[in-house]
């Protein structure tokens, strides 16, 4: 909503309140909400709660009172850390849709342990279509997940959607939610492109049935010595499916209170859809908010393909997504396999890999060898792939040092999607050009070659060819 707008139907309102009420005016109306945050009947000091557009804390006994706004949606508390994340079937549920109740209380329940070491899970993409898609979603994507989380055995593990949880089809909400409920740990959600509603206005109402399902598109929350922020970044435009990636100037003001509560030196955890780096188009003035903390990752989908990229020392994940190429194959455009990210918190340090649905952790290369003229090419995709990886390879057992890195098509996408008539079924998709591509030559009497590739934690993935 533009300022004029806002003002001209801020003064009708105005105006008819002072009709039907005639001794009180606008300002008069202003709401307040209080209320009392607690675990076992005790307060719970120092807790953030928010309408999203202002920011109060609890006092030493949990109390709290917060003006709201006349735009709010609900209320919501940024869940502190050694509390349980409230839920309802493993959907997060830390907010309350606002209503003309001028109190509000909530009651956490402690953690039976501490939570500084904690892992959590981002899937991007889910993006279901139709009933095939899901049951695809519910055959490979769900049991991989759960097969990971019970690998974490006591850890506090919990997962965020980064977005396109459906494709249009919101009816489908209810089925990704049974799949949240099957993997049975407890899921945040961000807004994507395609869980929006087109034709009913503008950017601020195009979130009414996600909000209807998953409650505020934008919050915080907190784990260990973790801080955790989810954002909207898709900005419908008002015509159909015409969108920018753009972070609202309410939501930045909202973001910049909340990390007032926050160290500088915390882990900061902020999920959104449309990846900051290469899609926000006022990326510049969400880098600001920022500025001063130290620790900062970013979760992003969107673009169902792989990329790790760092501005001004901040590290965004761009994923891989959990329907590859939007269910026609194992594989995203680049070549990355179908998948989802996996972290591990400990304290204020961060540690992740790539899953690859249906593939052991360890499969992190792929390697493909071309015949040239004379000579061999290798190939070798290393999908999660960043500036302090080292990708070496061997030659019937000789080490010969690094692979350069070249930018280019990862062959089986080009062999899967490439052409006007592939994929079948839904034929749009098409390759797409990786820099995690890793080249080196040799002479075709070499009987076998392997790739090392070594990730920032010293975590090494092998992969041979004969």
């Amino acid at each position: 909503m533009n300022r004029r707008s806002f003002i001209q139907k801020s003064s009708l309102l105005a105006t008819t309140l002072f009709i039907s009420l005639k001794a009180h005016s606008f300002f008069d109306t202003v709401i307040k909400i209080s209320g009392r945050i607690t675990s076992k009947g005790k307060g719970i000091a120092n807790v953030v709660v928010s309408d999203g557009f202002n920011v109060v804390q609890t006092d030493a006994d949990g109390n709290y009172t917060i003006e709201v706004n006349i735009l709010a949606k609900f209320i919501w508390l940024s869940t502190p850390s050694g509390y349980e994340f409230k839920t309802e079937s493993y959907l997060a549920k830390h907010y309350e849709k606002f209503a003309t109740s001028t109190k509000l209380n909530f009651e956490l329940k402690a953690l039976s342990r501490n939570d500084d070491k904690h892992n959590f899970i981002i899937w991007a993409d889910p993006q279901v279509k139709n009933k095939k898609d899901v049951e695809k979603m519910m055959t490979y994507s769900v049991p991989d997940t759960k097969k990971i989380i019970k690998s974490m055995g006591n850890t506090p593990v919990h997962g965020i959607c980064v977005g396109d949880i459906v494709w249009d089809n919101h009816e489908l909400f209810a089925d990704y939610n049974k799949a949240v409920a099957e993997m049975g740990i407890p899921f945040f959600q961000a807004l994507g492109n395609h869980d929006m509603d087109y034709r009913m206005g503008g950017d601020e109402t195009s979130d009414k049935t996600f909000s209807e399902h998953y409650g505020p598109t934008y919050y915080s929350f907190n784990r260990g010595k973790a801080h955790y922020i989810v954002l909207d970044d898709v900005r419908y435009l008002g015509t159909e499916r015409n969108y920018d990636g753009f972070i609202s100037q309410a939501q930045l003001d909202w973001m910049a209170k909340d990390l007032q509560h926050v160290a500088k030196d915390a882990l900061i955890i902020i999920s959104l859809h449309i990846p900051v780096n290469s899609g926000v188009k006022n990326n510049e003035d969400f880098f600001k908010v920022i500025s001063g903390f130290s620790n900062v990752h970013i979760m992003s989908g969107h673009t169902h393909y792989n990329r790790n990229m760092i501005t001004n020392d901040v590290f965004e994940h761009n994923h891989g997504t959990v329907c590859g190429a939007w269910w026609t194959g194992p594989i995203c455009e680049d070549g990355t396999p179908s998948g989802y990210g996996v972290y591990e918190v400990n304290g204020t340090d961060l540690k992740w890999y790539y899953q690859p649905t249906g593939l052991d952790r360890k499969e992190q290369i792929r390697l493909y060898v071309d015949e040239l003229t004379n000579q061999k090419r290798l190939i070798a995709n290393v999908w999660n792939y960043d500036p302090k990886w080292k990708v070496e390879y061997f030659l019937d057992g000789k080490p010969m040092g690094i692979m350069e890195q070249q930018k280019g098509f990862d062959p089986l996408s080009v062999q899967l999607y490439k052409g006007d008539k592939l994929p079948l079924g839904r034929t749009f998709p098409e390759p797409r050009m990786t820099d995690h591509l890793f080249i080196a030559h040799f002479e075709p009497s070499v009987k076998k070659v392997k790739v090392v590739a070594t990730d920032r934690f010293g975590e090494k993935y092998i992969s041979e060819m004969s």
